[in-house]
């Protein structure tokens, strides 16, 4: 068992925890970052990337979390492939995190960057089809269907948002929903029934997603109807689960404040968390634009404001220290 002490603990990897570790590394804080089960985040169980910025071309998510590996680690910043189990965050700074390893994590400042992950039905095909026809972002891959007939599973706001918005890009969305009622606001909802684009199927389940990975992908949805029991098909090229996220916020139950849905809750317009030097950035306290970039950015902010925590901290003790 080993002791690892640093100025700035990161804890997840992804857009967030990479950018707060390029920006940490850069201001000589001599960055931690504790990857988590899910080296890279997201975008490594994601395909193609076309909307972050600086590149015309189409490129790979796993790729990209590459790259901001390789520069986080080129400006001095530690990777450790490790899980952390258990935080103890109260008493600090500094703060305490032990990992699956048995090693022991003491940051100045910690930085928490565990992201969320799409919540998923289950239903066979569902993550053979992953990015060859199903997703869980229209944001992210509608772009792919323009022209296309597609399909959207849920009915809170996020499944509505997200069938309003490819109808940017496709005039034949179906919203499929296992309730003969929306759960989504009001609002919302009387936006998507003026659509001329969307159209709703109620009280259905998707009972298994058809097609072949190797060959074109998604080709077809099997439903249930909730009612009567009946089996039926829907025939489409893309279909996107929209039942909502989880954050990765387990750790932290109990320490620190969450919405109830779980993400963290942090100072309007900061990363700031209500513990001072405890920052959250990227997905796991952003349920409303989960992007790559926006992860990035927060991480960034998430970085110099623990460099500024950490010299006000030094500028109080001389202080202290000379008034002595």
């Amino acid at each position: 068992m080993a002791t690892h002490h640093t100025k700035m603990l990161i804890i997840g990897s992804g857009p967030a925890g990479f950018s707060a570790a390029i920006y940490g590394a850069r201001a000589l804080m001599e960055p931690i970052v504790v990857q988590g089960l899910q080296p890279g985040g997201q975008l490594t169980i994601t395909t193609d990337v076309e909307n972050y910025p600086g590149f015309k071309d189409v490129i790979q998510g796993p790729w990209l979390m590459e790259q901001m590996q390789a520069q986080a680690e080129h400006v001095g910043t530690r990777m450790m492939w490790d899980t952390i189990v258990s935080v103890e965050i109260d008493k600090g700074p500094p703060f305490r995190a032990i990992g699956d390893s048995g090693d022991e994590y003491i940051g100045d400042t910690l930085v928490i960057a565990t992201g969320a992950q799409a919540k998923w039905l289950g239903a066979p095909g569902e993550q053979q089809l992953g990015g060859k026809g199903v997703s869980a972002c229209a944001t992210c891959d509608g772009f792919f269907y323009r022209g296309k007939k597609v399909a959207v599973i849920g009915g809170g706001n996020t499944a509505v948002e997200e069938a309003l918005y490819l109808t940017n890009h496709s005039d034949d969305v179906t919203l499929i929903h296992r309730r003969d009622e929306l759960r989504a606001e009001k609002i919302l909802q009387e936006r998507l029934f003026k659509s001329n684009k969307i159209s709703t199927l109620w009280n259905k389940t998707v009972v298994s997603f058809e097609g072949d990975p190797a060959d074109g992908g998604l080709t077809h949805l099997v439903l249930t109807d909730t009612v009567t029991g009946e089996t039926s098909t829907l025939e489409v090229d893309g279909a996107f689960v929209a039942i909502g996220h989880a954050p990765a916020t387990e750790l932290f139950k109990g320490k620190l404040e969450m919405d109830d849905s779980g993400y963290l809750i942090v100072e309007p317009g900061t990363p700031k968390t209500a513990i001072p030097g405890v920052f959250a950035c990227g997905d796991v306290m952003d349920h409303t634009y989960r992007q790559a970039v926006t992860a990035a950015g927060t991480g960034c902010m998430a970085a110099l404001d623990a460099e500024r925590f950490l010299a006000t901290l030094e500028f109080a003790k001389q202080e202290a220290e000379a008034a002595e």
